[in-house]
């Protein structure tokens, strides 16, 4: 027996997180060419990725206005914890922010790939977005471990607290 196709509550709350990490991603690599400037080659790297996602929040924001989804309430303190992480791991040295890359778009990754299960063939609008955003989230991680996310001091332990923290945000941002 196939699983039903997602509601319409349950497409508004993949919506509002979806807005709220893409969000949560601009402030992390705001974060962090705050701290790197242009002292990095991997700067030009950020710069394009935060691009990417901003287009992916505007996506999303637009999404939400044509919908009347609410975004969550937590905004400002993704906000404010986007871009500490960002200037935290930036401040450890550039594997660090790279890491910090990589682990949160290995959850992007699944938390994408779970909403387009779920979604099935219910909303090809969302799911059209999801998996255009879900490549290049994909290719955010590739880069990321390609430039040395794994060198990063005591990277399984930072790698692992950083997921475990995105996917807090993912269960908090679907339901405030």
């Amino acid at each position: 027996m196939s699983k039903p196709a997602a509601d319409a509550r349950a497409r508004a709350a993949m919506l509002r997180v979806d807005q709220a990490g893409e969000y949560g991603a601009t402030r992390i690599y705001a974060g962090q060419l705050s701290v790197m400037g242009d002292r990095s080659p991997m700067t030009r790297m950020i710069a394009r990725m935060a691009d990417q996602e901003e287009r992916h929040r505007a996506h999303f924001d637009a999404m939400m206005a044509r919908r009347g989804v609410r975004p969550t309430l937590l905004q400002p303190l993704w906000d404010r914890a986007g871009h500490a992480l960002g200037a935290v791991t930036a401040l450890i040295g550039p594997e660090a922010a790279m890491a910090c890359t990589a682990a949160i778009e290995t959850e992007i990754d699944r938390h994408y790939g779970q909403q387009l299960a779920e979604l099935g063939d219910s909303d090809p609008e969302l799911s059209e977005a999801i998996a255009e955003f879900q490549a290049e989230e994909v290719e955010h991680r590739d880069t990321a471990l390609a430039a040395g996310a794994e060198r990063a001091p005591a990277y399984p332990l930072l790698s692992a607290a950083i997921r475990l923290g995105c996917r807090v945000a993912i269960g908090l941002s679907k339901r405030i």
